[in-house]
């Protein structure tokens, strides 16, 4: 699966640059938006057509808040050990891993709170995480475990990635990674501007 995502970003690049005229390349954020709800569509049909996702989901009870959870903590914690080798304070690193995925907010957000500066490299980041999880999430669900599959997404498991993690694990997966995409994005707005403001 991974090495067809990586085919379909190569033919993209590719067609960009010699075959896609410029006027249509203008409104390529209205066909990924498409293409996007396409498939988030087929996803919600998967999901729906699988009854015993829910009932599982239910006999998870609490315990899937713990998904995450874990996904925040480690990566804010990644960041924020790889930015002291970069020469980053604690809450400068630790806000650019708070962007959980989402780089349009976070690299505005933390431009806004703290500095241009910090605030593309928080975009970089959040982009860079985005594209290495379409790659890896295949690889980590057949080699390590399904939970473990939504982990680089972050979140965009609610919507961008997945699709792939659908379709590397399962419906059931499919529904905790959702979950999991939803609380993320709901706390980055909140974590984003408290640990940008620590003194240290």
């Amino acid at each position: 699966m991974s090495w067809i995502i990586l085919l379909a970003v190569a033919m993209g690049v590719a067609a960009g640059i010699s075959i896609v005229p410029a006027s249509l390349s203008q409104h390529t954020g209205m066909f990924v938006n498409i293409g996007l709800c396409f498939l988030m569509f087929w996803v919600g049909v998967d999901i729906g057509g699988s009854k015993d996702s829910f009932v599982r989901l239910k006999e998870y009870g609490w315990r899937v808040f713990l998904v995450p959870v874990g996904i925040a903590v480690g990566s804010i914690l990644g960041t924020i050990i790889a930015g002291n080798f970069l020469g980053y304070s604690v809450g400068e690193a630790g806000a650019v891993g708070a962007g959980m995925g989402w780089y349009s907010l976070s690299g505005v957000l933390i431009s806004e709170l703290h500095s241009i500066r910090l605030g593309t490299v928080a975009f970089i980041t959040n982009v860079a995480r985005e594209l290495i999880a379409f790659v890896i999430i295949p690889v980590v669900a057949g080699r390590i475990g399904h939970m473990e599959a939504i982990t680089p997404a972050g979140s965009t498991s609610m919507d961008t990635t997945l699709p792939i993690i659908s379709r590397s694990t399962g419906p059931e997966t499919a529904v905790i990674a959702f979950l999991s995409g939803v609380l993320l994005t709901a706390v980055v707005p909140v974590i984003v501007p408290l640990l940008i403001k620590l003194p240290f």
